[in-house]
């Protein structure tokens, strides 16, 4: 029996350890934190348990456009919606807690072995947790990564705070700076500001999301200022300091904005030091990621590496089929190498932004032959009904053969409707197959459709 050792209970650790368990092997996973990782217990299901309660939030405050009244008001005030910030992180921390007691349990069920504490390669077979040696033929290494900190602005979990000290907060922050504007500083402000918060977001660039579709970053950042936002565009923070009860960041420019709270969310560090990795051979880049190949292994034979430690999109879809990749490929099952292409991502603002395969950016450059087309949501039925007016979806197919790279999808629930669109990129189906396969009416996927026929071509005569 091939004996396979897991370092890291997070969506790159756990998910594998199924895979091998189902296939036949003798599997140990070691966690220092609990299962799920900071995936389950401090970042992604947290973060999106908080930011599901300031969706809510944003249904009941335009709920008058609806023709709803809260109370006797005529129309619905914001001061008379409220939020009670404890119980809000009660159900967030619980919630994370049973994901991982739910998690654990399923590992044990499957005949996992599970191990808490900090582990350390002594050679590329054998790993280390305190005073056990754990054997192994296979090891992965899923050891994940943490927010970076700036020496000039160190958080204090109290008022200057990375996202993994905000559900320990007594109070809602009365003004709060967040400093980044990429994916995880939009959700949290976009978020905080639901809630309740007056929201400064500090960009270093132009425009928020700067990574992103640059149509759905614009309507984004709309929304936000729109919604009583502060962005500061062009705006590089260079240190956060304490003043009382209070926060005070300094710009590169000279400019100082003052608050009650700082967040930032200034990038991730690999969770590699410490591990002996060096030492047996384990490449890693000059920031400290474990440098893989696309089916996972690292430069060690034996040792195979996934998730946020490899630095390969920072996503725990990817990080799970990092880990399944690596599995499959170490005990000898046909396997597809990783293809990033075909991942599809989403920024879980209010509207969301979702995203897959190739950007129109690669259209707009020439490094893809390709046709695009966006359709607004404020046309879809179903989009009125809803009084949704901010959104869209674009469609991304080859010139020629009509087959889908891509697509883009602003809107309510576009993490959902993205699923069509992801399956058309990962199947190499065209537009005309989306074009006549049928739509619920009335549906936001039904713009999904609408867009497809849009890129159909006539036949020629």
């Amino acid at each position: 029996m091939t004996k396979v050792v897991i370092i890291g209970g997070g969506p790159g650790g756990y998910e594998p350890a199924l895979v091998a368990a189902q296939l036949g092997a003798d599997v140990t996973v070691v966690e220092r934190e609990g299962i799920g990782g900071a995936c389950v217990l401090t970042d992604c299901v947290p973060s999106k348990t908080l930011i599901a309660t300031s969706t809510r939030m944003t249904y009941v405050t335009d709920a008058a456009k609806l023709g709803i009244r809260v109370g006797d008001e005529p129309e619905v005030d914001k001061d008379i919606v409220d939020i009670d910030l404890h119980m809000v992180n009660q159900r967030v921390n619980r919630l994370a807690d049973k994901q991982s007691e739910d998690t654990a349990a399923r590992l044990v069920s499957e005949g996992v072995e599970i191990i808490e504490g900090e582990a350390r390669l002594v050679d590329p077979h054998i790993v280390a947790v305190g005073d056990r040696r754990l054997r192994a033929d296979v090891v992965l290494v899923a050891t994940g990564a943490h927010p970076r900190e700036l020496p000039s602005a160190v958080p204090d979990g109290e008022r200057i705070l990375t996202w993994r000290q905000l559900y320990d907060l007594p109070a809602l922050p009365e003004r709060l700076i967040v400093v980044g504007s990429g994916v995880t500083g939009a959700e949290f402000a976009n978020a905080y500001q639901a809630l309740g918060s007056q929201v400064t977001l500090v960009s270093s660039r132009d425009k928020v999301l700067p990574t992103q579709d640059q149509d759905a970053a614009g309507v984004l950042e709309d929304v936000f200022r729109r919604r009583g936002m502060t962005v500061l565009s062009n705006s590089r923070a260079e240190s956060v300091t304490r003043v009382g009860d209070g926060v005070r960041v300094e710009l590169a420019d000279g400019r100082t904005v003052e608050g009650s709270h700082c967040l930032m969310t200034v990038g991730m560090i690999p969770n590699t030091a410490g591990l002996g990795l060096s030492e047996i051979g384990v490449n890693l880049d000059n920031a400290g990621f474990i440098q893989v190949d696309r089916v996972s292994r690292t430069s060690a034979g034996g040792v195979y590496a996934a998730g946020d430690c490899t630095g390969v999109n920072m996503l725990a879809s990817v990080a799970a089929m990092q880990g399944r990749i690596a599995m499959w490929h170490a005990l000898g099952e046909a396997v597809s190498p990783l293809k990033l292409s075909t991942v599809s991502s989403t920024v879980f603002t209010n509207p969301e932004l979702a995203a897959v395969g190739c950007s129109e950016a690669d259209v707009r450059s020439g490094k893809v032959d390709a046709r695009v087309v966006k359709l607004p949501l404020n046309t879809n039925p179903r989009a009125k009904m809803h009084g949704t007016k901010e959104g869209f979806v674009k469609l991304i197919c080859r010139q020629h053969t009509g087959i889908v790279l891509g697509g883009v999808i602003v809107g309510p629930r576009a993490s959902e409707l993205m699923l069509a669109v992801s399956l058309a990129v990962q199947q190499r189906l065209t537009v005309d197959e989306i074009a006549h396969t049928f739509a619920v009416y009335p549906s936001l996927s039904g713009s999904v459709t609408e867009a497809a026929r849009s890129l159909m071509q006539a036949s020629p005569e």
